[in-house]
């Protein structure tokens, strides 16, 4: 099953100025930040009021304060979520989907960064953001249009990890079980 989503394309930033969100095929899209003026246990209440979990071992970003959360979507999708603090009480949420930790290939697959589902909750909860372009070092004020982002499903069937970790110690210890029968 394949994710859908829209990012950002052709913004204005203050101003009449209007610029182009860079995109390549490899790399995926530019980075764009949700940036709010609340506090990070507040984030992390609203996150969680919405069904998002803490996420256990996981690679940690440059200045992420506390841990990641994340939220099961249409299998095998989940919406990751990271935050850093910015300065003076501003926090910047990193989004992206990916397949979800459940399954082996979370470790090769595609992922893409992601605004507007985590924009939706938000607004939800009446926090207003801002839109941050890393790249561009920019608030972004206006979008005109977006990307239509398509991440396909994996190419074999989500083969999840936890049951066969089960199996293998199982039939493991049956095999040592008989081993030391014999002996």
């Amino acid at each position: 099953m394949e994710y859908r989503t829209r990012y950002p394309r052709t913004v204005s930033f203050l101003g009449p100025v209007r610029g182009r969100i860079g995109a390549d095929p490899r790399t995926g899209v530019a980075q764009l930040e949700l940036v709010v003026r609340r506090s990070i246990d507040d984030l992390y209440r609203i996150f969680a009021s919405e069904g998002f979990r803490r996420v256990s071992f996981e690679h940690r970003r440059p200045g992420q304060v506390g841990h990641g959360l994340c939220l099961k979507l249409a299998k095998p999708w989940e919406l990751h979520v990271r935050m850093t603090a910015v300065r003076d009480g501003l926090v910047a949420i990193h989004s992206e989907v990916e397949v979800s930790r459940d399954y082996l290939q979370h470790a090769f697959s595609q992922r893409t960064h992601v605004i507007y589902e985590v924009a939706e909750v938000l607004q939800r909860h009446r926090v207003e953001y801002r839109i941050w372009s890393r790249g561009l070092r920019r608030y972004v004020s206006r979008v005109f249009d977006d990307y239509r982002v398509r991440l396909a499903a994996p190419a074999f069937p989500a083969f999840a990890w936890k049951p066969m970790i089960y199996a293998i110690a199982t039939v493991g210890a049956m095999y040592l079980w008989k081993y030391l029968n014999t002996i």
